[in-house]
């Protein structure tokens, strides 16, 4: 999997989910007050979303385990003169990051994972988020006909696997951009809120 990823962006490669901007429904998103805080961009690419938070204000980390990608992120950051940090990490053991956040971003990196994985990805994001944080993901809907493109995710399976120890608020429709033929797509992006007082 890794290597599926990291070669996506080697070469000049530029995959279909790279659309050289931060995607519409994080702009709208962020628009609403709702991200706050310190943020992490779990699976940040090559850093656009991460890079529009920092340009509002935010304090972020973006982490992918595409080398290729974060090696493309901090030349961004670099030419765009952003305090953006960016690492190379797993989103399956953020816990590794030593660090909490206020919010946390998935764009297009939830409907990447085996069912098996999905429960440790939440107690990934449980380990990177304070109590009473928001992560916000933003994936594939099953809304999308079947063919190319990555796994449909239903409203259903993101409440399950965000069961316990969080609040899921809502899921509500939303599109994501792509460079796929039909632009874009539909999405779900779910907010949900991490519960308990401990860390």
């Amino acid at each position: 999997m890794v290597g599926f990823f990291d070669n996506a962006y080697r070469d000049g490669g530029t995959p279909t989910w790279d659309v050289g901007r931060p995607q519409g429904a994080v702009v709208r998103l962020a628009g609403t007050g709702l991200v706050t805080g310190s943020v992490l961009d779990a699976g940040c690419g090559t850093g656009e979303n991460a890079l529009h938070l920092a340009e509002l204000g935010h304090p972020v980390l973006g982490v992918d385990f595409a080398v290729a990608a974060i090696e493309r992120a901090v030349v961004k950051a670099a030419d765009r003169v952003l305090p953006v940090e960016f690492r190379v990490a797993d989103a399956l053991d953020l816990a590794t990051l030593e660090r909490t956040f206020d919010t946390v971003l998935d764009v297009g990196l939830f409907h990447t994972f085996e069912d098996a994985e999905r429960t440790r990805y939440a107690a990934s994001l449980a380990a990177a988020l304070r109590p009473g944080g928001r992560a916000f993901l933003l994936c594939w809907s099953d809304r999308n006909p079947f063919g190319r493109g990555p796994r449909r995710i239903s409203r259903r399976e993101i409440r399950a696997t965000f069961s316990e120890g969080w609040q899921v608020e809502a899921v509500d429709p939303e599109w994501l951009d792509t460079r796929l033929p039909d632009g874009r797509i539909h999405a779900w992006l779910a907010r949900i809120t991490r519960i308990g007082t401990g860390t």
